[in-house]
Formats: C-alpha cells, structure tokens, sequence
C-alpha cells in the first residue's frame, strides 16, 4: 500500500504561483511513477503531469506546458507540482497518484494509489 497526502493548495490571484507537494508513505516510493490530475466542477478528471521512477521521463497535458514543472525528491518521498503563471481555468481540485510501476502514464487508470485532493482556487 501506498498513501499519499498532497498539500499547498490555496487561493490565488491570476499570473500568481502556487508549489503542490504530495508526501508519500507506505510502499518504496522510489518505485513508483507518480502523477498529478485534477478535476474541475462538472468536469471529468483531467490529467496534468506524469514523472517516472527516476525523473527521466517527465510529461504534461498542453494546457500547462512551460507554466507547470512537475519534480521529485526520492530521499524525502515527496513529488512537487510547481505552477506558475496561473489561470483562472486552473481552478480544480489537484490530486497525486502513484501506480505500481516505474513508468510514467498519461492515463488515470493506470495509477493504483490516491491522494485525497487539494483544492486550487485562482481569481481572475
């Protein structure tokens, strides 16, 4: 088993930033690609990014390439989703996977694990 607890979430004005960590425990979390999704009211689960096992893989829906970095700290069990230049079509509420096997997927699916959510709220 894995668990996971994201956090960082909040309030914040358009073109401002905002850092998501999602801590992980339980299972070798170096093991795992992990990913982080959100989901919009009256919308269906979107994907944002995905990292691989060891960070060599790394991939983002078109909507926040160049804005959004996805990373991970192995040694600390943390993945951290960077986001900057914010949106108001941002607004949702983010959520951390993590999947059984060390490649990085697009598809929410393929993760095994879930975070509860941290709500993004961004004013324009």
């Amino acid at each position: 088993q894995v668990q996971l607890g994201e956090s960082g979430g909040g309030l914040v004005q358009a073109g401002g930033s905002l850092r998501l960590s999602c801590a992980a425990s339980g299972r070798t979390f170096s093991s795992n690609a992990m990913g982080w999704f959100r989901q919009a009211p009256g919308k269906e689960r979107e994907f944002v990014a995905t990292i691989s096992r060891s960070g060599g893989s790394i991939y983002y829906v078109n909507s926040v390439k160049g804005r959004f970095t996805i990373s991970r700290d192995n040694a600390k069990n943390t993945v951290y989703l960077q986001m900057n230049s914010l949106k108001p079509e941002d607004t949702a509420v983010y959520y951390c996977a993590a999947r059984k096997y060390y490649s990085s997927s697009y598809y929410a699916h393929d993760y095994d694990y879930w975070g509860q959510g941290t709500q993004v709220t961004v004013s324009s």
